[in-house]
């Protein structure tokens, strides 16, 4: 075999210099975040700047642009990024990351408080979205199709105990919150004061916990049978979860996030967080919601057997709400009963609706709300609400509300770009 040169390559030179670039550089002209920034740059963030403690030529470190935070939060939504570490992790390392934070820095701390501190105002800019929506015609909300979704929760299932040992717990919570403040109140000029403090903090807001569990109870008691009250657990590490049967059959601490969504857009116009595992009382509620939004009720509203309540039915169809329930009727016990049927005891609402579900058309429009709903709950899954990392159903809601409008953000772009190919 004769003897051959040397292959040639292209080795890597790791010493060579990186050419510098300004950030607008860093991404292309239709990028994802670009969208995400044009969209922030359209809401009215005065509230948010109004909170702001530190003033041009007053005391105070300055503080992140809210129009930065609320670019990042929805960005990392839409990338399932739902860590606060993560993201500020991302803010150094990712370049769509870095384009938004446009070269300020951020810490965990910051943002994982601005995601969970402004639920008013995140339910304004879910208000803006669906209305800016609707004035381009892209969105009417004639039917609406309802559904929830069950998340699980931060706590542990090791963490729900009896009232017994909750009060146990509580009473260790008191005494090691005395003696940690004791201790602060010793040696106040301690070099590791600071830590003390935190522990202090800390054990102050295990205690607060274990108070709202016990206040709890009652609630979860009722739910049990009579020789069953004393089974009622509460969750000491996140008192408003409660242990719900999940998608999988399991039963895990969990909430229940509800979406109301239109039916030809897929854009969500009401959410709703509730500690029940089932979706009985929140059919009028999410119609009122979408009422609030945009100023009228939707004519026909889609929900699944988990929403059946026939007072609940009466009031969404009677007036002043007039929408039409597509839902499906139970089965009766009685096997040769028709279920379309009317009982002696329906109403007027009632009586059509089980009439008028028994009609091809209403049962052509029902089957929309498996590939309308679902499909926002799937997106969902995918962008990552599988499992919440924040504790308290207001913080919960929260999330919930970020899901929304980010999902209605990546709506809009759609149906625009849509709109404008038909116009071509």
């Amino acid at each position: 075999m004769t003897d051959r040169p040397p292959p040639r390559l292209r080795t890597a030179d790791r010493g060579q210099l990186i050419p510098a670039m300004p950030l607008e550089q860093l991404l292309d002209t239709d990028h994802q975040a670009r969208l995400v920034w044009d969209f922030c740059c359209g809401l009215d963030l005065q509230p948010l700047y109004d909170r702001i403690g530190s003033r041009q030529g007053g005391p105070g470190h300055p503080a992140l642009d809210p129009r930065i935070a609320v670019a990042l939060w929805l960005y990392a939504t839409l990338e399932g990024v739902g860590s606060a570490r993560a993201l500020a992790w991302l803010c150094e390392r990712h370049n769509a990351f870095r384009w938004l934070a446009g070269g300020v820095s951020v810490n965990y701390h910051t943002l994982s408080d601005f995601r969970v501190a402004h639920v008013e105002f995140l339910d304004s800019v879910l208000t803006h979205s669906v209305a800016v929506l609707r004035e381009q015609g892209l969105v009417d909300l004639n039917r609406v199709a309802l559904d929830g979704l069950r998340v699980r929760a931060s706590a542990g299932a090791a963490s729900f105990h009896r009232r017994a040992t909750l009060q146990e717990c509580l009473q260790g919570a008191h005494d090691q919150v005395a003696r940690l403040k004791e201790e602060l109140d010793d040696d106040p000029a301690a070099p590791s004061r600071r830590a003390a403090a935190a522990r202090e903090r800390a054990a102050r807001e295990r205690q607060q916990r274990l108070e709202q569990a016990l206040g709890r109870l009652p609630e979860l008691e009722a739910r049990k049978k009579p020789d069953q009250k004393d089974q009622a657990r509460a969750s000491g590490t996140d008192p408003e979860a409660t242990v719900m049967k999940m998608a999988d059959g399991g039963y895990r601490p969990a909430y229940n996030v509800e979406y109301g969504a239109d039916t030809a857009s897929l854009v969500i116009a009401a959410v709703a967080v509730t500690t029940q595992g089932s979706d009985a009382g929140q059919l009028t509620p999410l119609l009122d919601q979408v009422r609030d939004r945009t100023g009228a009720y939707p004519k026909e509203a889609l929900a699944d057997g988990g929403f059946v309540s026939l007072g609940d039915i009466a009031a969404a169809q009677a007036p002043p709400r007039g929408s039409k329930v597509c839902a499906p009727v139970p089965q009766p016990k009685d096997p040769k009963r028709d279920r379309h049927a009317p009982l002696p005891g329906d109403g007027e609402q009632v009586r059509e609706w089980r009439a008028r579900m028994g009609t091809e058309q209403a049962k052509a429009i029902y089957r929309q709300r498996a590939g309308t709903i679902e499909c926002v709950n799937a997106q969902a899954r995918n962008r990552g609400l599988v499992r919440l990392l924040v504790r308290g159903l207001a913080k919960v809601k929260a999330v919930a509300l970020w899901f929304a409008i980010a999902h209605n953000l990546v709506c809009g772009a759609r149906l625009r770009a849509r709109k404008a190919a038909l116009a071509v």
